[in-house]
């Protein structure tokens, strides 16, 4: 095993650096967020920062980089409070990798990178027609991380959409069976198989 030590990896150069720390948290969720803004203007963005936060209220959580240049996500939620989050599926890696070009706001990366818009019911925002599981939240508050810049987005679940074949009895989503990836890093997309779910586990008495 190679012990790195922060006094030496603080030397590395930028890129291997970058890829040693985004990747050493392990396996991250990967997530779609569509935004539309007043004028309406969409704008569709990969994240792997999306987490859960709570169940009661359903709650989750994601990273917004410094506000340093323009960040279009960032921007329309502020403006319209509503985004949604997107799965990916293996079938839409390319895609989906592609929302991460640094396009001006009047471009919608839904179009560039040839994914489709999807307004469900009478939603003003995007989703993604491909995606087999979406989500539609509401802003809720935000947390600024002194330390690098970035800003926490606290948000509320608002309604789920998703495919039945992944929706078991007991509520559980199965992700595997609409072959959902995850991120390792910046650009490593990985489809999982599910190997076993576990009851709740209680005290050994």
């Amino acid at each position: 095993m190679i012990g790195i030590s922060k006094e030496n990896f603080s030397t590395w150069n930028k890129i291997p650096k970058i890829n040693l720390i985004n990747s050493c948290m392990g396996y991250k969720s990967a997530n779609l967020i569509g935004t539309q803004s007043k004028d309406g203007s969409t704008n569709l963005a990969i994240f792997s920062s999306v987490t859960h936060l709570g169940s009661d209220p359903a709650l989750l959580g994601f990273i917004v980089r410094p506000t340093t240049v323009p960040r279009h996500t960032y921007a329309n939620i502020k403006e319209t409070e509503y985004f949604t989050v997107n799965s990916i599926t293996e079938t839409m890696i390319e895609e989906a990798h592609h929302t991460s070009a640094n396009y001006a706001k009047e471009i919608s990366e839904f179009d560039k990178a040839g994914l489709s818009k999807e307004y469900l019911d009478t939603i003003s925002v995007p989703f993604v027609a491909e995606s087999p599981l979406k989500l539609l939240c509401k802003y809720v508050n935000e947390y600024e991380i002194k330390e690098n810049g970035t800003i926490q987005i606290i948000a509320s679940i608002e309604k789920i959409y998703v495919d039945e074949l992944l929706l078991q009895d007991d509520g559980f989503i199965q992700l595997d069976l609409g072959k959902v990836v995850s991120i390792n890093g910046l650009d490593g997309y990985s489809v999982f198989q599910l190997v076993k779910r576990l009851p709740y586990a209680r005290p050994i008495l």
